[in-house]
């Protein structure tokens, strides 16, 4: 099968992914408030900022389907991914390890996202729908764009 129709599993990844953390982000945060960094948003600011980044991850892989290899949207793409890699890293696995048992989305980061990121990352190089020097910078600048994004949010910067 080629990228442009495998592509199609990373939205998927992050909706399962995302549906994780709707249902279990909620009350966490709520039950480790004291032990968080920040003070958590509540229940329908998770959910509303789950469904952005879950339908950005609808659009940019309709875009990269569309206009293909080495588009501006197949970088965001691989962009995207990458950063959906790093997040099983940062904060995933390091919470479940720091408050000793489960964090939202831990199982979906796991058992998904690892795999298939991976995946859809090494063949988006390996059948040159990105590279070079575009790529190292989608692939460095969209994770710390979006986490950047998040943390601002979390402060309280963006509404």
């Amino acid at each position: 099968m080629t990228f442009r129709k495998l592509q199609w599993l990373f939205p998927i990844a992050v909706t399962l992914h995302n549906a994780e953390e709707a249902i279990w982000m909620p009350p966490w945060t709520a039950g480790h408030a004291g032990q968080l960094p920040v003070h958590p948003p509540g229940s329908a600011e998770i959910i509303a900022a789950l469904v952005v980044f879950t339908a950005a991850a609808f659009a940019v892989t309709y875009l990269s389907a569309r206009r293909g290899p080495e588009s501006i949207w197949a970088y965001l793409t691989f962009g995207y991914i990458v950063a959906m890699l790093a997040n099983v890293f940062v904060p995933h696995v390091p919470a479940a390890i720091v408050f000793r048992g489960y964090a939202p989305g831990l199982v979906t980061a796991l058992l998904i996202n690892l795999p298939v990121m991976s995946i859809l990352a090494i063949r988006m190089l390996r059948e040159g729908w990105v590279h070079g020097w575009k790529m190292t910078v989608f692939g460095i600048g969209v994770p710390l764009m979006l986490g950047g994004v998040i943390v601002a949010w979390l402060a309280g910067q963006i509404i």
